[in-house]
Protein backbone atom coordinates (compact mmCIF):
# COMPACT_ATOMS: atom_id res chain seq x y z
CA UNK A 1 0.00 0.00 0.00
CA UNK A 2 2.82 2.39 0.83
CA UNK A 3 4.40 1.94 -2.62
CA UNK A 4 1.00 2.53 -4.24
CA UNK A 5 0.51 5.72 -2.26
CA UNK A 6 3.98 7.00 -3.16
CA UNK A 7 3.30 6.36 -6.85
CA UNK A 8 -0.02 8.17 -6.58
CA UNK A 9 1.71 11.22 -5.05
CA UNK A 10 4.52 11.27 -7.61
CA UNK A 11 4.55 14.26 -10.01
CA UNK A 12 2.92 13.71 -13.40
CA UNK A 13 6.18 14.15 -15.31
CA UNK A 14 7.93 11.54 -13.18
CA UNK A 15 5.11 9.05 -13.73
CA UNK A 16 5.29 9.56 -17.49
CA UNK A 17 9.05 9.17 -17.61
CA UNK A 18 9.02 6.13 -15.32
CA UNK A 19 6.45 4.47 -17.59
CA UNK A 20 8.52 5.36 -20.65
CA UNK A 21 11.63 3.93 -18.96
CA UNK A 22 9.80 0.68 -18.27
CA UNK A 23 8.68 0.33 -21.89
CA UNK A 24 12.19 1.13 -23.15
CA UNK A 25 13.80 -1.40 -20.84
CA UNK A 26 11.51 -4.17 -22.06
CA UNK A 27 11.79 -3.20 -25.74
CA UNK A 28 15.59 -2.97 -25.80
CA UNK A 29 15.82 -6.30 -23.98
CA UNK A 30 13.59 -8.05 -26.53
CA UNK A 31 15.77 -6.71 -29.34
CA UNK A 32 19.08 -7.65 -27.67
CA UNK A 33 17.91 -11.18 -26.84
CA UNK A 34 16.89 -11.78 -30.47
CA UNK A 35 19.34 -9.97 -32.70
CA UNK A 36 22.28 -12.40 -32.80
CA UNK A 37 20.08 -15.38 -33.66
CA UNK A 38 18.28 -13.29 -36.28
CA UNK A 39 21.62 -12.53 -37.93
CA UNK A 40 22.64 -16.18 -37.92
CA UNK A 41 19.28 -17.28 -39.34
CA UNK A 42 18.86 -14.59 -41.98
CA UNK A 43 22.43 -14.09 -43.22
CA UNK A 44 24.59 -17.00 -41.93
CA UNK A 45 27.38 -14.53 -41.28
CA UNK A 46 31.04 -15.27 -40.94
CA UNK A 47 32.86 -14.02 -37.87
CA UNK A 48 34.22 -11.03 -39.81
CA UNK A 49 30.81 -10.10 -41.25
CA UNK A 50 29.33 -10.21 -37.74
CA UNK A 51 32.10 -8.06 -36.35
CA UNK A 52 31.77 -5.60 -39.25
CA UNK A 53 28.22 -4.90 -38.07
CA UNK A 54 29.72 -3.25 -35.00
CA UNK A 55 30.86 -0.40 -37.26
CA UNK A 56 27.32 0.81 -38.13
CA UNK A 57 26.11 -0.14 -34.65
CA UNK A 58 28.84 1.69 -32.72
CA UNK A 59 29.44 4.61 -35.10
CA UNK A 60 26.42 6.49 -33.64
CA UNK A 61 28.14 6.40 -30.26
CA UNK A 62 30.97 8.42 -31.80
CA UNK A 63 28.62 10.74 -33.71
CA UNK A 64 26.11 11.32 -30.93
CA UNK A 65 27.80 14.45 -29.58
CA UNK A 66 27.66 16.04 -33.05
CA UNK A 67 24.09 14.95 -33.82
CA UNK A 68 22.92 16.23 -30.43
CA UNK A 69 24.54 19.58 -31.19
CA UNK A 70 22.76 19.71 -34.57
CA UNK A 71 19.42 19.11 -32.83
CA UNK A 72 20.11 21.62 -30.03
CA UNK A 73 16.81 23.43 -30.74
CA UNK A 74 14.88 20.44 -29.34
CA UNK A 75 14.46 20.27 -25.59
CA UNK A 76 15.70 17.08 -23.94
CA UNK A 77 12.24 15.50 -23.78
CA UNK A 78 11.41 16.16 -27.42
CA UNK A 79 14.88 14.99 -28.46
CA UNK A 80 14.23 11.83 -26.46
CA UNK A 81 10.99 11.23 -28.35
CA UNK A 82 12.75 11.79 -31.68
CA UNK A 83 15.52 9.37 -30.70
CA UNK A 84 12.98 6.68 -29.79
CA UNK A 85 11.16 7.13 -33.10
CA UNK A 86 14.46 6.65 -34.94
CA UNK A 87 14.85 3.31 -33.19
CA UNK A 88 11.24 2.38 -34.00
CA UNK A 89 11.92 2.93 -37.70
CA UNK A 90 15.17 0.96 -37.52
CA UNK A 91 13.58 -2.01 -35.73
CA UNK A 92 10.69 -2.22 -38.21
CA UNK A 93 13.01 -1.99 -41.21
CA UNK A 94 15.33 -4.69 -39.83
CA UNK A 95 12.48 -7.04 -38.97
CA UNK A 96 10.15 -6.63 -41.92
CA UNK A 97 12.18 -5.58 -44.97
CA UNK A 98 13.98 -8.60 -46.50
CA UNK A 99 16.97 -6.47 -47.41
CA UNK A 100 20.44 -7.72 -48.33
CA UNK A 101 23.20 -7.55 -45.74
CA UNK A 102 24.59 -4.19 -46.90
CA UNK A 103 21.20 -2.47 -46.77
CA UNK A 104 20.42 -4.01 -43.38
CA UNK A 105 23.49 -2.26 -41.96
CA UNK A 106 21.84 1.08 -42.82
CA UNK A 107 18.74 0.04 -40.90
CA UNK A 108 20.94 -0.99 -37.98
CA UNK A 109 22.68 2.41 -38.04
CA UNK A 110 19.28 4.14 -37.78
CA UNK A 111 18.19 1.98 -34.84
CA UNK A 112 21.49 2.46 -33.05
CA UNK A 113 21.54 6.23 -33.62
CA UNK A 114 18.25 6.52 -31.79
CA UNK A 115 19.49 4.28 -28.99
CA UNK A 116 22.75 6.19 -28.52
CA UNK A 117 21.03 9.58 -28.68
CA UNK A 118 18.83 8.56 -25.78
CA UNK A 119 21.64 7.21 -23.57
CA UNK A 120 22.80 10.57 -22.13
CA UNK A 121 19.22 11.88 -22.11
CA UNK A 122 18.14 9.15 -19.71
CA UNK A 123 20.40 10.60 -17.01
CA UNK A 124 19.72 14.23 -17.95
CA UNK A 125 15.95 13.89 -17.72
CA UNK A 126 16.18 11.74 -14.61
CA UNK A 127 18.24 14.42 -12.86
CA UNK A 128 15.75 17.09 -13.94
CA UNK A 129 13.01 15.12 -12.20
CA UNK A 130 14.95 14.61 -8.96
CA UNK A 131 14.45 16.52 -5.75
CA UNK A 132 17.35 18.51 -4.37
CA UNK A 133 19.87 16.21 -2.76
CA UNK A 134 18.21 13.05 -4.11
CA UNK A 135 19.64 12.88 -7.63
CA UNK A 136 21.42 9.57 -7.11
CA UNK A 137 18.38 8.03 -5.51
CA UNK A 138 16.16 9.08 -8.43
CA UNK A 139 18.58 7.73 -11.05
CA UNK A 140 18.83 4.48 -9.11
CA UNK A 141 15.05 4.14 -9.05
CA UNK A 142 14.78 4.70 -12.81
CA UNK A 143 17.62 2.24 -13.49
CA UNK A 144 15.84 -0.33 -11.34
CA UNK A 145 12.66 0.14 -13.38
CA UNK A 146 14.55 -0.38 -16.64
CA UNK A 147 16.39 -3.40 -15.23
CA UNK A 148 13.17 -5.04 -14.05
CA UNK A 149 11.54 -4.36 -17.43
CA UNK A 150 14.56 -5.88 -19.19
CA UNK A 151 14.05 -9.09 -17.21
CA UNK A 152 10.42 -9.25 -18.31
CA UNK A 153 11.39 -8.55 -21.93
CA UNK A 154 13.96 -11.33 -22.02
CA UNK A 155 11.54 -13.70 -20.31
CA UNK A 156 8.89 -12.87 -22.90
CA UNK A 157 11.33 -13.87 -25.66
CA UNK A 158 11.95 -17.21 -23.92
CA UNK A 159 8.23 -17.92 -23.61
CA UNK A 160 7.46 -16.68 -27.09
CA UNK A 161 10.04 -18.73 -28.99
CA UNK A 162 9.61 -21.85 -26.88
CA UNK A 163 5.84 -22.01 -26.43
CA UNK A 164 4.04 -19.35 -28.48
CA UNK A 165 5.49 -19.88 -31.94
CA UNK A 166 7.26 -16.53 -32.14
CA UNK A 167 9.14 -15.62 -35.28
CA UNK A 168 11.75 -12.88 -35.48
CA UNK A 169 9.14 -10.51 -36.88
CA UNK A 170 7.23 -10.75 -33.61
CA UNK A 171 10.30 -9.67 -31.63
CA UNK A 172 11.01 -6.65 -33.79
CA UNK A 173 7.32 -5.67 -33.81
CA UNK A 174 7.23 -5.79 -30.00
CA UNK A 175 10.45 -3.74 -29.85
CA UNK A 176 8.94 -1.09 -32.13
CA UNK A 177 5.65 -1.11 -30.21
CA UNK A 178 7.38 -0.60 -26.86
CA UNK A 179 9.65 2.18 -28.11
CA UNK A 180 6.80 3.85 -29.97
CA UNK A 181 4.64 3.90 -26.84
CA UNK A 182 7.59 5.30 -24.87
CA UNK A 183 7.97 8.07 -27.47
CA UNK A 184 4.32 9.02 -27.06
CA UNK A 185 4.80 9.25 -23.30
CA UNK A 186 7.83 11.49 -23.84
CA UNK A 187 5.75 13.74 -26.11
CA UNK A 188 3.08 13.92 -23.41
CA UNK A 189 5.62 15.38 -20.98
CA UNK A 190 5.83 19.15 -20.64
CA UNK A 191 8.53 20.83 -22.68
CA UNK A 192 11.63 21.73 -20.70
CA UNK A 193 14.14 24.52 -21.27
CA UNK A 194 16.12 24.39 -24.51
CA UNK A 195 19.83 24.61 -23.75
CA UNK A 196 22.41 25.74 -26.32
CA UNK A 197 25.05 23.18 -27.30
CA UNK A 198 28.38 22.92 -25.48
CA UNK A 199 31.71 21.58 -26.67
CA UNK A 200 32.46 18.27 -24.97
CA UNK A 201 35.52 17.07 -26.88
CA UNK A 202 38.21 19.20 -25.31
CA UNK A 203 40.77 16.88 -23.76
CA UNK A 204 42.80 17.71 -20.65
CA UNK A 205 46.28 16.38 -19.96
CA UNK A 206 45.43 15.95 -16.27
CA UNK A 207 42.77 13.37 -17.11
CA UNK A 208 44.84 11.22 -19.47
CA UNK A 209 44.61 8.12 -17.25
CA UNK A 210 40.82 8.40 -17.27
CA UNK A 211 40.89 8.61 -21.07
CA UNK A 212 43.17 5.55 -21.22
CA UNK A 213 40.74 3.62 -19.01
CA UNK A 214 38.00 4.48 -21.52
CA UNK A 215 40.17 3.27 -24.40
CA UNK A 216 40.56 -0.09 -22.67
CA UNK A 217 36.91 -0.14 -21.63
CA UNK A 218 35.76 0.36 -25.22
CA UNK A 219 38.11 -2.39 -26.39
CA UNK A 220 36.99 -4.79 -23.66
CA UNK A 221 33.30 -3.97 -24.20
CA UNK A 222 33.35 -5.34 -27.72
CA UNK A 223 34.48 -8.77 -26.53
CA UNK A 224 31.24 -9.12 -24.57
CA UNK A 225 28.82 -7.37 -26.95
CA UNK A 226 29.94 -8.99 -30.20
CA UNK A 227 32.02 -12.10 -29.73
CA UNK A 228 30.73 -13.70 -26.53
CA UNK A 229 27.13 -14.03 -27.82
CA UNK A 230 28.47 -15.17 -31.19
CA UNK A 231 30.33 -18.03 -29.50
CA UNK A 232 27.13 -19.17 -27.78
CA UNK A 233 25.06 -18.90 -30.98
CA UNK A 234 27.51 -20.34 -33.54
CA UNK A 235 30.11 -22.39 -31.68
CA UNK A 236 27.62 -24.03 -29.30
CA UNK A 237 24.70 -23.79 -31.80
CA UNK A 238 22.21 -22.43 -29.27
CA UNK A 239 18.69 -21.18 -30.13
CA UNK A 240 17.24 -17.74 -29.44
CA UNK A 241 15.86 -18.81 -26.05
CA UNK A 242 19.36 -19.43 -24.66
CA UNK A 243 20.60 -15.85 -24.92
CA UNK A 244 17.20 -14.57 -23.77
CA UNK A 245 17.44 -16.82 -20.70
CA UNK A 246 20.96 -15.60 -19.95
CA UNK A 247 19.91 -11.97 -20.20
CA UNK A 248 16.97 -12.71 -17.89
CA UNK A 249 19.17 -14.40 -15.29
CA UNK A 250 21.76 -11.64 -15.60
CA UNK A 251 19.08 -9.00 -15.02
CA UNK A 252 17.89 -10.73 -11.85
CA UNK A 253 21.44 -11.02 -10.54
CA UNK A 254 22.10 -7.40 -11.46
CA UNK A 255 19.31 -6.12 -9.21
CA UNK A 256 21.20 -7.55 -6.24
CA UNK A 257 24.74 -7.09 -7.55
CA UNK A 258 24.77 -3.40 -8.49
CA UNK A 259 24.02 -2.00 -5.00
CA UNK A 260 26.68 -4.32 -3.54
CA UNK A 261 29.17 -3.17 -6.16
CA UNK A 262 28.49 0.47 -5.31
CA UNK A 263 29.18 -0.19 -1.64
CA UNK A 264 32.36 -2.09 -2.55
CA UNK A 265 33.66 0.87 -4.56
CA UNK A 266 32.96 3.18 -1.63
CA UNK A 267 34.75 0.86 0.79
CA UNK A 268 37.72 -0.42 -1.22
CA UNK A 269 38.21 2.35 -3.78
CA UNK A 270 38.22 2.60 -7.56
CA UNK A 271 41.74 1.22 -8.02
CA UNK A 272 40.98 -2.02 -6.18
CA UNK A 273 37.68 -2.64 -7.96
CA UNK A 274 38.98 -1.84 -11.46
CA UNK A 275 42.07 -4.00 -10.85
CA UNK A 276 39.90 -6.89 -9.67
CA UNK A 277 37.73 -6.50 -12.77
CA UNK A 278 40.82 -6.79 -14.98
CA UNK A 279 41.99 -9.98 -13.25
CA UNK A 280 38.55 -11.58 -13.58
CA UNK A 281 38.42 -10.63 -17.27
CA UNK A 282 41.60 -12.62 -17.92
CA UNK A 283 39.87 -15.79 -16.74
CA UNK A 284 36.63 -14.88 -18.52
CA UNK A 285 38.39 -14.47 -21.87
CA UNK A 286 40.40 -17.67 -21.46
CA UNK A 287 37.17 -19.52 -20.69
CA UNK A 288 35.38 -18.11 -23.72
CA UNK A 289 38.24 -19.07 -26.00
CA UNK A 290 39.28 -22.49 -24.71
CA UNK A 291 36.47 -24.10 -22.67
CA UNK A 292 35.35 -26.06 -25.73
CA UNK A 293 38.79 -27.63 -26.09
CA UNK A 294 39.37 -28.37 -22.40
CA UNK A 295 36.06 -29.82 -21.25
CA UNK A 296 33.27 -32.11 -22.47
CA UNK A 297 30.68 -30.29 -24.62
CA UNK A 298 28.02 -29.90 -21.91
CA UNK A 299 30.50 -28.75 -19.29
CA UNK A 300 32.11 -26.31 -21.74
CA UNK A 301 28.73 -24.84 -22.63
CA UNK A 302 27.64 -24.42 -19.00
CA UNK A 303 30.99 -22.84 -18.12
CA UNK A 304 30.68 -20.41 -21.03
CA UNK A 305 27.18 -19.44 -19.86
CA UNK A 306 28.48 -18.82 -16.33
CA UNK A 307 31.29 -16.66 -17.73
CA UNK A 308 28.74 -14.76 -19.84
CA UNK A 309 26.78 -13.92 -16.69
CA UNK A 310 29.93 -12.86 -14.85
CA UNK A 311 30.95 -10.71 -17.81
CA UNK A 312 27.51 -9.11 -17.81
CA UNK A 313 27.90 -8.21 -14.14
CA UNK A 314 31.35 -6.72 -14.68
CA UNK A 315 29.86 -4.15 -17.05
CA UNK A 316 28.53 -2.34 -13.98
CA UNK A 317 32.12 -1.61 -12.91
CA UNK A 318 31.97 1.32 -15.34
CA UNK A 319 30.54 3.37 -12.50
CA UNK A 320 33.97 3.19 -10.83
CA UNK A 321 35.52 5.02 -13.79
CA UNK A 322 32.92 7.77 -13.52
CA UNK A 323 33.51 8.09 -9.78
CA UNK A 324 37.28 8.28 -10.40
CA UNK A 325 36.77 11.09 -12.89
CA UNK A 326 34.64 13.02 -10.42
CA UNK A 327 37.32 12.70 -7.72
CA UNK A 328 40.21 13.88 -9.91
CA UNK A 329 38.35 16.74 -11.62
CA UNK A 330 40.04 20.11 -11.12
CA UNK A 331 36.63 21.77 -11.40
CA UNK A 332 33.12 20.37 -11.16
CA UNK A 333 32.40 21.76 -14.64
CA UNK A 334 35.03 19.38 -16.08
CA UNK A 335 33.17 16.22 -15.11
CA UNK A 336 30.36 16.04 -17.68
CA UNK A 337 32.51 17.10 -20.68
CA UNK A 338 35.15 14.53 -19.68
CA UNK A 339 32.54 11.78 -19.36
CA UNK A 340 31.13 12.68 -22.78
CA UNK A 341 34.59 12.69 -24.33
CA UNK A 342 35.13 9.31 -22.69
CA UNK A 343 32.08 7.91 -24.47
CA UNK A 344 33.38 9.10 -27.84
CA UNK A 345 36.87 7.68 -27.16
CA UNK A 346 35.27 4.42 -26.00
CA UNK A 347 33.41 4.05 -29.30
CA UNK A 348 36.40 4.85 -31.49
CA UNK A 349 38.29 1.90 -30.04
CA UNK A 350 35.30 -0.43 -29.75
CA UNK A 351 34.75 -0.10 -33.51
CA UNK A 352 38.44 -0.82 -34.17
CA UNK A 353 38.44 -3.89 -31.94
CA UNK A 354 35.29 -5.22 -33.59
CA UNK A 355 36.87 -5.06 -37.05
CA UNK A 356 40.20 -6.46 -35.87
CA UNK A 357 38.48 -9.23 -33.92
CA UNK A 358 36.42 -10.25 -36.94
CA UNK A 359 39.53 -10.50 -39.10
CA UNK A 360 41.27 -12.59 -36.42
CA UNK A 361 38.21 -14.87 -36.05
CA UNK A 362 38.18 -15.50 -39.82
CA UNK A 363 41.90 -16.07 -40.29
CA UNK A 364 43.11 -17.66 -37.03
CA UNK A 365 39.95 -18.84 -35.28
CA UNK A 366 37.78 -17.53 -32.48
CA UNK A 367 40.11 -18.50 -29.56
CA UNK A 368 42.60 -15.89 -30.75
CA UNK A 369 39.97 -13.16 -30.45
CA UNK A 370 39.77 -13.93 -26.75
CA UNK A 371 43.55 -14.05 -26.41
CA UNK A 372 43.40 -10.46 -27.62
CA UNK A 373 40.90 -9.93 -24.81
CA UNK A 374 43.43 -11.31 -22.32
CA UNK A 375 46.00 -8.77 -23.52
CA UNK A 376 43.45 -5.94 -23.14
CA UNK A 377 42.61 -7.13 -19.62
CA UNK A 378 46.31 -7.15 -18.74
CA UNK A 379 46.73 -3.58 -19.97
CA UNK A 380 43.62 -2.63 -18.03
CA UNK A 381 45.17 -4.03 -14.85
CA UNK A 382 48.33 -1.99 -15.38
CA UNK A 383 46.33 1.19 -15.99
CA UNK A 384 44.04 0.60 -12.99
CA UNK A 385 47.03 0.06 -10.72
CA UNK A 386 48.21 3.60 -11.53
CA UNK A 387 45.04 5.21 -10.14
CA UNK A 388 45.76 7.69 -7.39
CA UNK A 389 43.06 9.78 -5.75
CA UNK A 390 44.34 13.25 -4.78
CA UNK A 391 43.70 14.38 -1.22
CA UNK A 392 41.29 17.28 -0.90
Amino acid sequence: MRITERLARAPRELKLFAAASFLMGAAYSIYDATFNNFLDFRFELTGFQRSFLEFPRELPGFLVVFVSAMLWFLCSRRLGAAALLMSVAGALLIGFIPAPYAVMTIFLFLYSMGQHLFMPLASTIGMELARAGQTGRRLGQLNAIRNFAAILGSFLVVLGFRFLGFRFEHSFALTALGLGAAALLMLAMKRDEVKPPRTFLRLHREYRLFYLLNVLSGSRKQIFITFAPWVIVTVFNQPTETLATLFTIGGVIGILFQPLLGRAIDRFGERTILSAEAVLLVFVCLGYGFARFLFPPTTAFLLTCALFLLDQMLFSVGMARSMYMKKIAKEDADVQPALTAGVTIDHIFSISIALAGGAIWNTLGYPYVFLMGVVIAGLNFIAASRIRIPSR
